[in-house]
């Protein structure tokens, strides 16, 4: 292992030892399987490649100073994996069935966990998809769940850095009454287009108002949008926006903190009055945001001074941080310690 600079790591993909899968066949959830293989067998008509029944969940496992290795709140993973598997009509994998794969595939690749203090972590995928092949758009009969790791470093290259974002009137991320709320890749490639069109003009992600007044904040990108106004925390709220469980995992902080937590409907207009702001997600955890140009309107909004992170911000990151790698308590019971 001495070949990977963890220090360096950039957030994609690096091949690891092992990967696990669950098949589900007439009716029932088999044995896990493991397996040394990137690849899977896949039927030319499964219904993952037609009709997109395709669900996916993305946590960490940190290795603490203590040299244990702490999984975060994979149990909020699970049960999120089960609504938007019900969402698209998919079988639904019971929560110890989750957690066991992901327990046993993180033992397996323990040495694909970075060090303590290297700024990375082992990425964790589960990935639930249709296998039947169909022609006729119905659900699928047989499924395969599935788990691979891989270690990464920071989802932004800045790291704990404000970058820009840009409102665009252009394009939704989902429909209102649609599959926002689950977490499908559907959702993912509805976004791939904006997002490039971001990148070329120097910004991190777009920042998506809803689809149908364009009125409301609702993503930011691949994250929840989350504003810092005196000593609340105000965060978007909508059947459009995908439950965040780092953005829930924050709320319960920042009330602890002493802020008020307001999650609500966030009229766009509400920019110009944030001390700060952030996306936050399982990738990044919080991704500060320095400025978001609205280029319709010709406004632009800045957070922070001087180009750094506002206080609360910080303090909330190192707070999370501080409970995935065990230097804290972890007094809700988000932590899973592999053992």
């Amino acid at each position: 292992m001495k070949e990977i600079d963890w220090s360096n790591l950039s957030f994609g993909y690096m091949p690891t030892d092992y990967n696990v899968r669950i098949n589900y066949r007439n009716g029932e959830w088999g044995l896990m399987e493991t397996s040394s293989s990137e690849y899977i067998n896949m039927h030319m008509a499964a219904t993952c490649l037609h009709y997109g029944q395709e669900s996916f969940e993305g946590l960490k496992a940190f290795r603490g100073k203590d040299g244990r290795i702490r999984i975060f709140r994979m149990r909020e993973n699970a049960k999120r994996l089960q609504s938007s598997c019900e969402g698209i009509m998919m079988a639904v994998l019971p929560v110890d069935r989750f957690e066991e794969a992901v327990l046993e595939v993180v033992k397996m690749n323990s040495r694909f966990v970075p060090p303590y203090e290297s700024g990375a972590s082992l990425y964790i995928r589960p990935l639930l998809i249709g296998m039947e092949a169909q022609v006729g758009v119905k659900p699928a009969s047989e499924y395969m769940f599935l788990v691979f790791v891989t270690p990464v470093g920071p989802y932004f290259k800045a790291g704990f850095k404000p970058t820009s974002y840009v409102i665009s009137r252009r394009y939704d991320r989902v429909a209102p009454l649609g599959t926002g709320r689950f977490k499908i890749g559907g959702n993912y490639a509805a976004s791939l287009v904006p997002g490039d069109e971001a990148h070329r003009s120097g910004y991190s992600a777009v920042l998506y108002l809803d689809a149908k007044e364009k009125k409301y904040l609702d993503e930011c990108g691949p994250a929840n949008f989350f504003g810092i106004r005196g000593n609340a925390y105000i965060t978007p709220k909508s059947n459009s926006i995908l439950p965040s469980i780092t953005n829930d995992s924050l709320m319960t902080l920042a009330g602890e903190i002493g802020l008020r937590v307001e999650c609500r409907p966030v009229t766009v207009d509400e920019l110009g009055t944030f001390d700060e702001a952030g996306a936050c997600g399982t990738a990044a955890v919080i991704s500060p945001v320095g400025r978001v140009d609205d280029p319709d309107r010709k406004i632009s909004y800045i957070f922070g001074e001087n180009g750094e992170a506002g206080p609360v911000c910080t303090l909330l990151y190192n707070k999370l941080r501080a409970i995935q790698y065990g230097d804290e308590p972890d007094t809700h019971g988000w932590v899973t310690i592999v053992k």
